[in-house]
């Protein structure tokens, strides 16, 4: 039983920051990738960063230069610093990890519930 919760979402004014967190509990034996995603009102939910065990990030085009994902192994916890937000980043943003809950256990793909994130123009 793993539960991932997103949290730090809300209303922004364009060019502000905000910072979202995600924190893996539950039968955890190592996580593998870390990511978020997010969906914006009538589209498909689209990846926005990645970051792998050893700290390999990629971006969205759209998102390169303006955010930043990291992860913290020791709390289970991966973040992604927005900056320069734009009204075109409002959507709810989905944390995702790959994890192996046990040593035997596959690895399986998890996801939180969601947290919205509104920039207003």
């Amino acid at each position: 039983q793993v539960q991932l919760v997103e949290s730090g979402g809300g209303l922004v004014q364009a060019g502000g920051s905000l910072r979202l967190s995600c924190a893996a509990s539950g039968s955890i034996f190592r996580i593998i990738t870390m990511a978020w995603y997010r969906q914006a009102p009538g589209k498909q939910r689209e990846l926005v960063a990645h970051i792998s065990s050893t700290g390999t990030t990629n971006y969205a085009d759209s998102v390169q230069g303006r955010f930043t994902i990291s992860r913290d192994n020791s709390k289970n916890t991966v973040y992604l610093q927005m900056s320069s937000l734009e009204p075109e980043d409002t959507g709810v943003y989905y944390c995702n990890a790959e994890i192996r809950a046990t040593w035997t256990a596959r690895v399986a793909d998890y996801w939180g519930q969601g947290t919205q994130v509104t920039v207003s123009s």
